[in-house]
């Protein structure tokens, strides 16, 4: 049965490191506040403006700063009823009032920063599984930048240098936070050439669809299954189902890796993807001439 929450997945924003956040500044670095994603997330919530907001900066190293300025953007947005929650130990995720607060809200929103910390601290704790049945169960959004897009899924890159991504071992993967099935996500993409980084975790589970977000721009996932790219960049998408060689298996650890046949795709504001049937839908904007 299909979910009957929504994701939203972005890239992150300019100036906004994937694994640690030593700036943040919304207004001035989240180009994608002002081209609608956070109105996007406000507008998919099942009460509006009125919805419950919680912004969980558990991956963040600034957790005060980046709650001030989300509550700052959703303002701006007539968005008032926003909490902050910074949980930073597995014993916070399963405290009872925690658990309440998640359990109320309409929309969670995990900042960027440090996946491993998301996967870590809320990993089989009472918050993941509450989260994980609002999402399959109720009409909740939930929203994640930079850290936060990376942790959505089953499988999570949390690790691994852009140069050397194509060397074995180089790239390291564990659990997320099981959102969607079937993907594996990477942020900042193209600004911080992670080509490589998607290629071998694609390689590597060749079933997984690869997703990389560039900044400023995201993917609107509902049913589960169909992703709709907002924003002002583009997002990669990486198919190894066709995938007809590697010598993955083959090489020693530190050595390159082959890959033969993988199928790329690109997807920009309006672009759908269908994740059941593997299609592509590319939105043609009607072109208005000039005078």
């Amino acid at each position: 049965m299909a979910p009957k929450g929504k994701l939203i997945i972005i890239g992150g924003a300019i100036n906004t490191g994937s694994f640690t956040e030593t700036q943040f500044g919304l207004p001035q670095n989240m180009n994608f506040f002002e081209r609608g994603i956070l109105k996007r997330i406000t507008t998919e919530s099942v009460k509006g403006t009125s919805s419950r907001f919680e912004i969980i900066t558990t991956a963040s190293l600034v957790p005060e700063k980046v709650g001030e300025e989300y509550i700052k953007a959703f303002a701006q947005l007539d968005v008032h009823d926003v909490g902050v929650l910074n949980i930073v130990n597995r014993e916070q995720a399963n405290d009872l009032l925690n658990c309440k607060r998640v359990k109320a809200a309409d929309v969670l929103v995990f900042t960027g920063g440090d996946q491993l910390r998301l996967s870590s601290i809320f990993g089989g704790t009472a918050i993941h599984e509450i989260l994980l049945d609002k999402y399959e169960n109720e009409k909740v959004v939930i929203a994640g930048t930079s850290a936060g897009a990376a942790a959505s899924s089953k499988n999570m890159i949390y690790q691994g240098n852009s140069k050397d991504a194509l060397l074995k071992g180089e790239v390291k993967i564990t659990a997320g936070l099981g959102f969607i099935d079937g993907v594996i996500v990477d942020t900042h993409f193209v600004q911080r050439g992670r080509i490589g980084r998607l290629l071998y975790a694609t390689a590597s589970s060749p079933g997984i669809l690869g997703i990389g977000l560039g900044e400023d721009t995201g993917l609107y996932i509902s049913n589960g299954n169909t992703m709709e790219a907002i924003g002002s960049g583009m997002v990669i998408l990486v198919d190894g189902r066709s995938m007809s060689d590697t010598n993955l298996t083959d090489v020693e650890m530190g050595q390159p890796v082959s890959i033969k046949n993988m199928v790329v795709h690109v997807m920009c504001d309006g672009d759908i993807y269908d994740l059941t049937a593997h299609q592509l839908t590319i939105h043609h904007p009607k072109v208005i001439p000039t005078p």
